[in-house]
């Protein structure tokens, strides 16, 4: 990670190397200072808490294919920002990262009650419900954007970039921090509510607590990542996946490997981005769906 990290910065189109850094060159210290550490700092937060929010909602809906993608996550948090801009759209950051919350943690709770209700979980149906979930919030979403014409900001979120991601912008994105601290501290439990409702109660677990406390992890998360550069997909779905094939499933002993992947895989889709068709640059929510999307579809044709 450190490696790609020092590549991130270095990449881009204004040439900068080792030498103007000796040398003390000021313009390029400023642009470093400005632009490509604050960028490189929120690909890595954003890489960590994504990877880490789709191991919880894994572990909560016993599905090894639910993720923030995969669940109406990233739609709801769209849906948060759009009412913001409705009915408050002068207030302050502070207030529009607390609709994107609320409206997370909300369809999250509606989704794990719609898993509840299904009786047989298919490993691949129920993410399939996931997506037409959020399929549904995005219509209701895109509907009232396209009645007050603002689909050209709604169609921005969903698109993951971090090109506008510069120093006093990016910071709110430090709020997952905490969750991500949350999570670690409570893998154990997460680790026993993945093996089942009544499995928990019988080892003396408050299951709604552990739920509750998980929800509130992946909602602020989301929220944080989509409002400080858009919409990621498939980041919390394939990396998880990975490393437990590779590590197994022990929270405690796997989450730092799914943090530190999933920062080196976004720092990697990134300066693909940024080299692909240089000088211009690919949008990252781009290049991760590409490779996300052949990725999912192996493990699917594996899993079966």
């Amino acid at each position: 990670m450190l490696v790609v990290s020092v590549v991130s910065v270095f990449v881009g189109v204004v040439d900068i190397n080792i030498a103007d850094i000796i040398n003390m060159d000021s313009e390029k210290l400023s642009l470093i200072a400005i632009s490509r550490f604050p960028r490189t700092m929120a690909l890595i937060l954003a890489g960590v808490g994504m990877s880490v929010s789709g191991v919880i909602m894994q572990q909560m809906t016993q599905n090894k294919f639910v993720a923030p993608t995969t669940a109406g996550t990233l739609d709801a948090a769209k849906m948060g920002l759009l009412m913001f801009l409705i009915l408050v759209p002068s207030a302050g950051i502070g207030l529009k990262m607390l609709f994107a919350f609320l409206f997370t943690f909300v369809a999250s709770i509606v989704f794990l009650g719609i898993v509840r209700k299904i009786r047989h979980r298919n490993v691949v149906f129920v993410p399939i419900v996931g997506l037409m979930f959020g399929g549904i919030l995005s219509s209701i979403s895109t509907f009232f954007a396209v009645r007050l014409n603002i689909v050209q900001d709604t169609n921005a979120w969903m698109i993951g970039d971090f090109s506008g991601v510069l120093q006093g912008r990016y910071e709110l994105i430090y709020l997952s921090l905490p969750a991500i601290l949350i999570t670690y501290i409570y893998a154990n439990k997460f680790t026993v509510i993945g093996m089942g409702e009544d499995f928990a109660k019988n080892l003396g677990l408050n299951y709604k607590s552990v739920m509750n406390i998980g929800l509130f992890c992946v909602s602020l998360t989301v929220s944080a990542v989509v409002i400080t550069a858009g919409v990621i997909p498939f980041l919390g779905l394939i990396v998880p996946n990975v490393v437990s094939l590779i590590f197994g499933d022990n929270l405690k002993k796997t989450l730092p490997y799914v943090a530190l992947t999933g920062a080196i895989f976004l720092l990697i889709s990134d300066v693909i981005g940024r080299v692909v068709i240089y000088p211009y640059e690919v949008p990252i929510g781009v290049t991760v769906s590409i490779i996300g999307a052949v990725i999912f579809l192996i493990l699917i044709f594996k899993r079966r």
